[in-house]
């Protein structure tokens, strides 16, 4: 009887350890490295630092003013369109056009705005090195809004609440045709540096894995988990899909054609570097509010290099699952797409003079799924802003 009882507390004890295995904290499925790279992409959300360059960064004032004109279609020709005609909300700031339509169909991909105050280049190209110089460009471009300096200093001027709310903002009557321009692009970059996509199951269960929180690792799923793995090993993906955002900001070549149709080619950074360099709106120029000019730095050392020549902006990933199609002219429907694209990429179709980074993953099935169940843990249900009606009050 004595011999039963201590083979049954055996496997008792057994079965116990068994339970205890199956309960223990998922991080023992990754190495201590692999946590340094899980949490290298966290905390989640990061603290608003205000922009420099940009006297209206973190203004109340200016942010109320920005976020009425980026609804505002009296800054489009005929009245046409608005910012948030390709950036709209409800769509994660996307459109879920493969290229964007303002007036005119434009040659690449609306990319969201979420999250964009922690870019260091802007647009696809990075022809841009402000939020608010980004923000001149589709008014006054023929394709997006086709507006000009002075009908927007006119609308600014002659609409009494926009004139008080730009008082208010800016510490005076709205000035000169090209100042009054600028200020509204500075206005619309203070109202997007609030646009923050909020908190993910990733962002949970990267919190409980640096904390050893057993109970918050589990709630994550294990496709999730595998996805995860590949995303931060096999795949490289982490290498240029880096930080909080998923974004090192910078700029590659991923094997996309860059023909936009017969005989029309998209250069990407090889030509945003030469529209940078040329525009009076860059923070070298007279409209940095940054006295010591330290924002200024990496546009003073750019360098213009043939390898840039159909290069693209690395996207960040957070809310990616909103925001189909994909890439920079659009080209891939799903992320499924995108999986394979990079699972069965030819070396032959990237620059010889380029980066030598990508190399087709040769993902299984299965993997390809667990990838896009990781990647669709990114989003946040896309539901942190709502429209509102505004109201004319200022006074």
């Amino acid at each position: 009887m004595d011999a039963r009882l201590a083979r049954c507390a055996a496997c008792w004890a057994r079965a116990f350890c068994l339970l205890l295995l199956a309960a223990a904290p998922a991080a023992a499925a990754f190495t201590e490295a692999q946590v340094r790279a899980i949490a290298s992409h966290g905390p989640w959300p990061p603290a608003f630092k205000p922009d420099p360059s940009n006297r209206a960064s973190g203004n109340r004032g200016a942010i109320e003013l920005g976020e009425r004109l980026f609804f505002e279609r009296r800054l489009s020709a005929g009245a046409a369109v608005s910012c948030s005609s390709c950036h709209i909300p409800e769509r994660n700031w996307t459109d879920g056009e493969p290229r964007a339509k303002g007036l005119a169909r434009t040659d690449r991909n609306t990319p969201s705005i979420a999250n964009v105050r922690l870019s260091r280049w802007f647009g696809w190209d990075g022809a841009h090195d402000s939020l608010w110089s980004q923000g001149v460009r589709p008014i006054l471009d023929p394709k997006e809004m086709g507006a000009s300096a002075a009908q927007v200093a006119k609308l600014v001027r002659e609409d009494a609440d926009y004139a008080c709310r730009y008082g208010k903002a800016f510490g005076a009557a709205p000035a000169g045709d090209e100042e009054v321009l600028v200020d509204v692009a500075k206005a619309l970059a203070a109202f997007q540096e609030t646009v923050t996509s909020g908190r993910t199951a990733f962002d949970g269960f990267r919190d409980a894995l640096v904390k050893g929180d057993a109970a918050g690792i589990a709630r994550y799923p294990d496709a999730a988990k595998r996805g995860l793995a590949i995303f931060i090993g096999k795949g490289s993906c982490s290498v240029c899909h880096a930080g909080p955002a998923f974004s090192n900001g910078e700029f590659h070549d991923t094997g996309i054609p860059f023909f936009i149709e017969p005989g029309r080619v998209d250069a990407g950074r090889h030509e945003g570097i030469k529209k940078l360099l040329a525009s009076r709106y860059n923070l070298l120029g007279k409209y940095n509010d940054d006295p010591q000019r330290a924002t200024a730095t990496s546009t003073k050392h750019v360098v213009l290099e043939h390898r840039n020549f159909g290069e693209f902006k690395t996207p960040p990933l957070r809310n990616l699952a909103l925001t189909a199609p994909y890439m920079h002219n659009g080209r891939l429907a799903t992320l499924r797409d995108v999986v394979q694209h990079y699972s069965t990429i030819s070396p032959d179709r990237l620059h010889s003079d380029g980066e030598a980074i990508l190399k087709p993953l040769r993902l299984s099935e299965e993997e390809s799924r667990d990838l896009v169940a990781f990647l669709e843990s990114l989003q946040d249900g896309g539901a942190n802003y709502r429209r509102r009606t505004f109201a004319v009050d200022c006074r």
